[in-house]
């Protein structure tokens, strides 16, 4: 179905005829109106015959690869008596290969191709990327692929969605009409309602006032939703080709324009571009409306269908149809364009290197002057194609036959953030280097853990809707945490302070910055706060340190008092520490009042001197 779904009902054949004889003229007629099955039937009949010949072998490979059963093709391209010296055969046989995933194989032939046709651009692209597969595979995947419900058992592809309708194009259609390339009915235009709060798809029904007897398909529709472009055939322009010899019409895809009309799409006309001699199909507008990219192998192409744009004028009239160059379009078949909302242009090629078959590239001048592939899961194998994504839902379309049978897949772009930590010293803002960043899942169990550089900072990729803990730690200072929902794409920058720990620790004693309590009172003050969170700290990283919290006052008023208020400061320290996590059996409070005083100035003690009694201190014990 791969052939038909390029939209392109025509074929100029280059392959060999020297094989053909009065034996063949059924098959080859048949082939040369396009209808593969029924010629590969024929062949093969010839073959049960015992016409083992290459002639007929080569024209059932072509079969095969024209409706993309790779299988079937790949079986009859290999009786091929070799080497085989036409190179366009070569070259067919290794992608067919390739889509089979038979990767060494197929770079076997493609060397073989190369040496037969050196100077063609696909044998110069090949010996200039020879691992151009290890590179596609080590790429970060940037989506989330999955099958879609709204597939029929029949050709399903090219999806793309406006507002919170789905249209498609399928040969789903109940009817006795075939077409003869593929065996499937005549492809038509579907849409289907998407419902956002639950992202399903409802029952998809036909557009019915643009369908025809004839292939439909696929469109692009202006931003204010009132003009479609849409490919279809040119029997409907009454554009074809006759060849009176064999009683048949040859015709080409066209582009035709669509109006909507009181909720219908009407007054269509086909744009002036169009030809009975060459296709044009596979639209797409830009935002502004002002630009129309499609698929063309009109003369000035490259290879077989390239990517071609042109401008539309603020009257509706079209400018001069220009090819998009040698930095999009090759040799091979570029197809399916589609212009996203931020100017970056998604296309099929393949004749890029890719997996085999289509693979989807994008183009972004912004960021390379080259196409980028990408990808897994995008691409496969198999044929992948007309990629298409709605900014504004967060959701994409894909269209792929890795599973035998062009389907419609669901894109969600995989949300991925840079998370940057940065460590600063609470008190100077310096970068603290050399800092242990640990991340920590729900669990709290260690999934990363880095080491900050000379700007104090680490850096984790994660993916989106991950929720963490920070946990950070350096010599010297207190350790300290935070916690982080990754919910955005693209970077994230969190800071992390540590304070320093300012404290000496002796044998006998752990030494604090001077904590001073108010006059008369036993409160916590916030000053007293930051130097007890030091104690608790070293505390919490020495599980066997006990400590006696000796509390002392000034000489102001009368012994007593002083004794009770002491107590009261040591009890309030203590209170303190276990609510910072300290077990109340690793310490014990006691107050000495005026009993040991640090300055001992009787009844001369100035206001320094009386603030420097008014102490704490934290004795270790053994």
């Amino acid at each position: 179905m791969k052939k038909t779904t390029l939209l392109l009902f025509f074929v100029f054949s280059s392959f060999s005829i020297l094989g053909q004889n009065k034996q063949t003229k059924i098959a080859d007629k048949l082939f040369n109106s396009f209808d593969y099955s029924s010629a590969a039937l024929q062949y093969e009949k010839l073959v049960a015959k015992g016409f083992l010949d290459s002639y007929i072998y080569n024209q059932l490979g072509m079969c095969y690869y024209k409706m993309t059963n790779t299988i079937e093709a790949e079986r009859w391209y290999s009786k091929v008596s070799k080497p085989i010296t036409d190179a366009e055969t070569v070259f067919n046989f290794a992608q067919v290969l390739k889509s089979n995933g038979k990767y060494e194989e197929s770079d076997r032939e493609m060397k073989l191709f190369c040496s037969l046709l050196p100077n063609d651009n696909r044998a110069i692209k090949f010996n200039q990327n020879s691992r151009y597969l290890q590179k596609i595979k080590s790429a970060d995947q940037m989506f989330e692929v999955k099958k879609m419900t709204i597939n029929s058992n029949k050709s399903d592809f090219g999806a793309v969605l406006y507002d919170d309708i789905l249209y498609f194009v399928s040969a789903r259609k109940q009817s006795a009409k075939l077409y003869k390339r593929t065996n499937e009915p005549f492809l038509d235009l579907y849409q289907s309602r998407y419902n956002y709060s639950d992202e399903t798809f409802s029952q998809p029904v036909a557009l019915s006032e643009l369908n025809t007897s004839y292939h439909e398909g696929p469109v692009t529709i202006s931003n204010d939703g009132m003009t479609m472009y849409f490919s279809s055939e040119s029997f409907n322009d009454k554009l074809f080709v006759k060849d009176d010899a064999n009683k048949l019409k040859y015709g080409q895809v066209n582009l035709f324009k669509a109006s909507k009309i009181h909720g219908k799409w009407t007054s269509i006309v086909a744009v002036p571009f169009n030809s009975k001699y060459y296709s044009t199909g596979n639209p797409t507008i830009n935002k502004d409306g002002n630009v129309l990219y499609f698929a063309s192998n009109m003369p000035g192409s490259i290879g077989g269908t390239d990517i071609w744009k042109v401008d539309i004028n603020s009257d509706g009239s079209f400018g001069t149809p220009q090819n998009m160059g040698d930095k999009i379009n090759t040799v091979g078949d570029e197809n399916f364009p589609f212009i996203s909302a931020d100017n970056v242009l998604y296309f099929s090629s393949n004749g890029l290197s890719g997996f085999g078959g289509l693979d989807v590239f994008s183009f972004d001048s912004n960021v390379s002057d080259n196409s980028i592939n990408l990808g897994i899961p995008i691409n496969s194998e198999k044929d992948d194609f007309a990629f298409t994504f709605n900014k504004n839902r967060n959701i994409g379309f894909l269209s792929s036959n890795r599973s035998g049978l062009d389907d419609l897949y669901n894109v969600v772009p995989l949300c991925k953030s840079e998370v940057t930590v940065v460590v600063r010293n609470s008190k100077t803002g310096a970068f603290l280097a050399n800092s242990n960043v640990t991340f920590l899942d729900s669990n709290k169990t260690s999934f990363e853990s880095q080491i900050t550089n000379n700007k104090g900072e680490v850096i984790y990729n994660s993916s989106c809707g991950k929720k963490f803990s920070i946990v950070v730690y350096k010599d010297g200072f207190m350790r300290n945490a935070d916690s982080l929902l990754v919910n955005t794409n693209g970077m994230q920058k969190r800071e992390i302070s540590l304070n320093p720990l300012e404290l000496i620790i002796t044998e006998s004693e752990i030494i604090l910055n001077p904590i001073y309590f108010d006059f008369n009172k036993s409160e916590i003050t916030p000053e007293v706060a930051a130097e007890l969170d030091n104690l608790a700290y070293i505390m919490a990283q020495n599980k066997k340190l006990n400590i006696l919290i000796k509390s002392h006052t000034d000489n102001v008023g009368n012994e007593k008092y002083n004794l009770n208020l002491s107590q009261k400061r040591a009890n309030s320290t203590l209170e303190y520490l276990v609510s910072k996590g300290i077990a109340v059996h690793r310490l014990e409070a006691k107050g000495f009042g005026e009993t040991e005083p640090k300055v001992n100035c009787n009844d001369n003690c100035s206001d320094a001197d009386h603030a420097m009694n008014r102490r704490l201190e934290f004795i270790i014990i053994k």
